[in-house]
């Protein structure tokens, strides 16, 4: 989804809960990153993998000049023969320490094994964050979680990308006066003729 599609559900979904819940989200995510410089692991489960977030956070980080946002995806079944940047395995939750964030993407409760690896890394010192499943032990250990039940409005992948995109905002000091209304149409400008995200 590119940068013209995200306006455009922005302005369907304007009213609804879910832009407060998706910016919320995002901002915790960028300023756990940004403060804390430690990086951004991103795991999901064995059937779904979070690639496609992984790529729009380096897209994210990249056109927002974040470099914090770009994630480190954690893979369940990666093979040293994998490309670099999709061949960290689990064992790098083991490692993860204070500093470093772990964002969870998943659309239920995730088995056994990876909680455990989660616990660990939480209680190593990392911030945990979680988005997909709205109750069971993954949002009750997360510091910070937005829950996408089943059967909700919007889908898990749909909210990924509002998420990846509220993260990748450099937030502007509001003005004031007679220029706001210019400011909104130039911002709506820049978002309409924005690149296209690149491909993994």
């Amino acid at each position: 989804m590119d940068a013209v599609r995200v306006a455009l559900l922005r302005e369907v979904l304007a009213g609804t809960e879910w832009l407060g819940a998706t910016r919320h989200f995002a901002r915790t995510l960028r300023g756990s990153v940004v403060s804390h410089g430690g990086g951004l692991l991103l795991v999901g489960t064995r059937e779904y993998e979070p690639w496609h977030l992984a790529a729009h956070l380096v897209d994210e980080a990249a056109w927002s000049g974040t470099p914090e946002l770009a994630p480190t995806l954690v893979r369940h079944d990666a093979r040293s023969s994998d490309p670099a940047h999709l061949a960290v395995g689990l064992g790098r939750l083991e490692a993860a320490r204070r500093g470093e964030t772990l964002l969870v993407v998943a659309p239920g409760e995730p088995g056994a094994p990876l909680l455990e690896r989660v616990c660990d890394a939480r209680r190593a010192g990392a911030t945990l964050l979680s988005l997909g499943p709205g109750g069971g032990e993954l949002p009750a250990m997360a510091h910070e979680t937005l829950p996408v039940p089943d059967g909700c409005e919007l889908d898990l992948d749909t909210v990924q990308h509002l998420v990846s995109a509220a993260a990748g905002e450099n937030a502007l000091p509001a003005r004031r006066g007679p220029r706001r209304f210019r400011d909104r149409l130039s911002r709506l400008a820049d978002l309409l003729t924005a690149p296209p995200p690149t491909r993994w």
